[in-house]
């Protein structure tokens, strides 16, 4: 069985979905220490006069506190109307949009609840079934190192193979997992390109602009455009 496990991110690149693609079981990792000025609550999309950056509030963000316990900010409404003016005219916004709003606007406020929902409207839209769980709702040994809680994780599902993605080279080796019993994998993204209705091609959007642009079996033929080193 092959797990992979990460922080959660609001509709990150397809690099990330790749990562769940290329996975069994999925564990959203939300009882670890929230990134503050990353791309967890902000990503970026392609509007008519170039890339703009689209940012969801968490009040009250901290790097001493746990992605567990930070909501992200109800008022969304200015990120909505930024999506929608970006892509009204994208040949797949009809069918993308609802994704976005009811992600945006779902009741549970908690990061890694409304992450969740976000990654299981992608996957339901393309007729993939993938399981998610978080990792704040197991009970498994936090107490050693952020490799030894990984090592832990896969030891609880049984997973021989743990997939990780490729930055994940600077922190873990092969054969520290392997001393344990697990195959240790990295999901290498290959090229990815589709047409944007540019007359240049921007790399690493939001997977939106991949969903907004992409046919459900082209945006499935993308997620599977990777390798396991």
């Amino acid at each position: 069985m092959k797990l992979a496990v990460m922080q959660p991110y609001l509709f990150p690149h397809i690099g990330y979905f790749q990562l769940i693609q290329a996975a069994d079981l999925f564990l959203i990792y939300d009882d670890v220490a929230y990134i503050k000025r990353g791309f967890v609550n902000r990503n970026n999309v392609l509007a008519p006069n170039g890339v703009i950056r689209f940012t969801v509030s968490v009040p009250g963000a901290s790097q001493n506190k746990l992605f567990s316990v930070l909501e992200f900010s109800g008022d969304v409404a200015k990120v909505l109307k930024t999506i929608e003016h970006s892509y009204s005219t994208a040949p797949y916004f009809e069918n993308v949009f609802p994704i976005i709003r009811e992600t945006l606007e779902f009741e549970d406020r908690l990061i890694a609840s409304v992450c969740q929902k976000g990654f299981e409207g992608v996957f339901s839209y393309l007729g993939i079934e993938k399981q998610f769980k978080k990792t704040s709702d197991l009970e498994y040994d936090r107490s050693g190192t952020a490799r030894d809680r990984l090592i832990a994780l896969c030891h609880e599902f049984g997973a021989d193979s743990y997939l990780n993605a490729p930055g994940g080279r600077k922190l873990y080796s092969k054969p520290d997992f392997a001393e344990k019993g697990i195959d240790l994998k990295f999901v290498d993204s290959l090229p990815v390109a589709y047409s944007q209705g540019a007359a240049e091609f921007v790399p690493n959007l939001s997977i939106i602009d991949v969903l907004m642009n992409c046919s459900p079996t082209e945006v499935e033929c993308l997620l599977k455009g990777y390798y396991l080193a």
